[in-house]
């Protein structure tokens, strides 16, 4: 049952093939077994088991709510949870209990879904591999998958198991190993930059970031109000569209939400491509890409073309300035949203009281991790009077000839852009933290953070399993608010590759039946 797609499962329930509870239990079971993974902070076994027990009766009463009525999901712990810990993974805001629920959770649990706890992530969604929050570093679950494990037999017989384990990506990673390790159908993740898409990738997951003002923020912690948007992972590209039906809409309690009535996000069964024009951006073959990537980027264009779609080289031309520009803007955005813990309202408070100031920095300074602390401090510096036309202005300004790039490729009759998610599949922790996280960030995000700043819907798609049996994605970027064209193209597109399945039979006894029968890529992007 675990295994089945969020669609699938909502129709067993419905036919009464197992009930909310059962499904909850067997989540929860999971979730302890899986435990060593670290990607929840919060299990809320007692509010799950509530929400199980009243969407059971109504599903006794032939009154379900709908699609999501006792679905297990997961949330990322930057969103606002009534009544249960909210702590972006930081001192900070340990043992903090919000008084309401984000707008994006009320909806999901007005649904009837469940609530099985809070997942892990970079301190305030800080990084791009799920490695620096308070609460430690998220295991990628592919770490322990059948498929990684024999290739690295054959490479390295005699070694221990779980010696080197691999990062999920970041900042999201907590939600991504929480769904691909099956302890929930759907989680929330946030993307700033790219968090949401980069560990969507590395975790063999559909990561989807929508439209600047789709989806209310109302109720997510803020990174960087004119960038985040709350995000989307499952294990399909229609449990997204479901999800997202939810979500999507005006929200009165967030004034950058769109006005305009949305349509339900129903994805039509393509079956013709032939009308489409897919553009190749040239600036994102970068020297860095892995030739794995590269070459399965490639084949995913000539996939397109050979069923009849154009495919054409295009350019970005701000594309190099971008990562810079993004570090002005995302830094000094920091520093004015972090102003907020101060140690006076809520969250951590230190016990010096020699002076107001001196109580503020020393709460601060034991508050917040050093990523955070050197984000605040380069924002701060940007944002310096004599500082701020040569950084934060000019940042501005540069961003907007971003945004127009993106515009004019599509306004040339382009309807989605392919380009990688990542350089390389998820690498070893060990690996990963020779560098320090802002060096990484700015690797890591350089396919994905562009999309951020011109307010774009995007969606990685896991393609193919890499030479050592890790998930490698692509992503799709599509024209502002034409959310519901780039997951129709992006679902045609999951059709064609048929990614496999993970296969965590040690871990997952109750669905190694289903897991097993799984057969591997039929159309296999590998060939």
């Amino acid at each position: 049952m675990l295994g089945r797609t969020l669609r699938e499962v909502s129709a067993a329930l419905k036919q009464g093939q197992i009930t909310p509870t059962e499904l909850c239990q067997k989540c929860l079971s999971l979730i302890k077994k899986t435990k060593f993974l670290n990607a929840y902070i919060t299990v809320s076994e007692e509010v799950a088991f509530q929400q199980a027990e009243e969407s059971e009766k109504r599903y006794k009463k032939g009154q379900s709510l709908g699609d999501l009525d006792g679905i297990p999901i997961a949330v990322k712990d930057n969103f606002s949870t009534s009544g249960i810990e909210t702590t972006c993974a930081s001192n900070m805001l340990k043992g903090y209990v919000p008084p309401y629920n984000a707008t994006v959770v009320q909806k999901l649990l007005d649904q009837g879904a469940l609530l099985m706890g809070k997942t892990n992530l970079d301190e305030f969604a800080m990084g791009s591999g799920s490695t620096d929050g308070v609460f430690g570093p998220v295991k990628n679950p592919w770490t322990y998958s059948k498929q990684y494990r024999e290739k690295r037999k054959q490479k390295l017989p005699g070694e221990k198991e779980d010696s080197d384990w691999l990062i999920t990506g970041g900042s999201s990673g907590g939600s991504a190993a929480a769904v691909s390790a099956f302890t929930c159908f759907a989680a929330l993740g946030s993307d700033t930059g790219g968090s949401t898409r980069n560990p969507a990738a590395h975790c063999g997951l559909v990561g989807f970031k929508p439209s600047y003002g789709l989806v209310s923020r109302h109720g997510l912690i803020p990174l960087v109000n004119s960038m985040d948007v709350p995000g989307v992972l499952t294990r399909c590209v229609d449990d997204t569209a479901i999800v997202l039906d939810v979500l999507a809409g005006h929200d009165p309690k967030d004034s950058t939400t769109v006005r305009d009535p949305v349509k339900p996000f129903m994805l039509p069964s393509l079956t013709d491509v032939s009308k489409l024009c897919l553009g190749i951006p040239k600036e994102y073959l970068v020297p860095e890409l892995s030739s794995e990537v590269r070459s399965l980027w490639s084949k995913a264009a000539d996939l397109f073309e050979s069923e009849g779609a154009k495919v054409i080289e295009v350019s970005l031309p701000h594309t190099s300035y971008s990562i810079v520009c993004y570090h002005v803007l995302c830094t000094s955005e920091v520093a004015s949203n972090m102003a907020r813990f101060d140690g006076l309202e809520y969250g951590h408070r230190c016990d010096i009281d020699v002076s107001t100031e001196a109580m503020y920095a020393a709460t601060r300074r034991e508050g917040f991790n050093d990523v955070v602390r050197g984000r605040i401090l380069s924002g701060n510096f940007f944002l310096l009077k004599e500082n701020y036309e040569n950084y934060f202005l000019k940042a501005q300004k540069v961003r907007r000839l971003i945004a127009n790039d993106f515009v004019n490729v599509f306004n040339s009759g382009v309807n989605v852009l392919l380009t990688p998610t990542t350089l390389s599949e998820a690498v070893p922790y060990s690996e990963f933290i020779k560098e320090d996280n802002r060096t990484r960030s700015a690797q890591d995000d350089i396919f994905t953070q562009a999309v951020n700043m011109a307010g774009l819907p995007a969606v990685s798609i896991p393609v193919a399993l890499s030479n050592q049996g890790l998930p490698i994605g692509l992503q799709f970027i599509g024209r502002a608010f034409c959310d519901q064209q780039l997951l129709t193209i992006a679902k045609w597109f999951e059709k064609q590759v048929q990614f496999p399945v993970i296969q965590l039979q040690e871990l997952m006894d109750d669905c190694s039946p289903i897991l097993e029968n799984e057969k591997l890529a039929s159309v296999s992007l590998k060939q």
